[in-house]
């Protein structure tokens, strides 16, 4: 059983997990159009994945900040993300976790892939008092989940402002019917016992 006040919500089905990043449309159009990421996408620098919708939008400003103009979903083999998630480090120290600062420094270095438990967002994008999965990928993650991983790739902007003007003109309701439909994802086993 997952710690409460950290644990994935996500949409996911048996064999995939969907995560969110935001583009500049140079590389998101692409990527949407042809389900995959392009050429132009660097396989040699880290990226950060995000299976939290308003995450995201509290990342990308609704998609309104430079460079982030277009959300993408991205559904992704669930055997991948959990072998990054083995794979992890966290992205701090903390002595709950790790014996020294050494030890966390050279993991964090041999590392793959690093998690953040940053606070979750509610509709007007303010903190809640639980904290969601951010997970950066890096070296042979990066190009796993660009090129081996990746299922299907969705420009969901559209749904974005659609629920953004929705929080603006107050009917959170009506907003909130429209978010994705996100749930608990429990790994297959407890991949997350070195990560909290």
């Amino acid at each position: 059983m997952q710690d409460q006040s950290r644990r994935i919500r996500a949409v996911h089905t048996d064999t995939t997990i969907t995560v969110y990043q935001a583009y500049a449309p140079h590389l998101a159009l692409p990527a949407a159009r042809d389900g995959r990421f392009p050429p132009a996408w660097k396989r040699d620098r880290m990226t950060w994945i995000k299976p939290s919708f308003l995450w995201m939008m509290y990342r990308c400003g609704w998609a309104a900040k430079p460079d982030q103009e277009h959300v993408l979903a991205v559904e992704i083999d669930r055997a991948g993300f959990e072998w990054a998630l083995g794979n992890a480090c966290l992205s701090h120290y903390d002595p709950d976790v790790h014996p020294d600062r050494d030890t966390w420094r050279h993991a964090l270095k041999s590392a793959p892939a690093r998690v953040q438990w940053d606070p979750e967002r509610d509709l007007h994008l303010r903190a809640l008092p639980y904290r969601s999965l951010q997970l950066g990928l890096a070296g042979e993650a990066t190009r796993r989940y660009a090129d081996e991983w990746t299922v299907s790739i969705t420009d969901v902007t559209p749904l974005a402002k659609k629920i953004h003007a929705l929080v603006a003109a107050g009917d959170l309701d009506a907003a909130t019917a429209l978010l994705p439909p996100e749930r608990p994802y429990e790994p297959a086993v407890d991949l997350l016992a070195h990560l909290r």
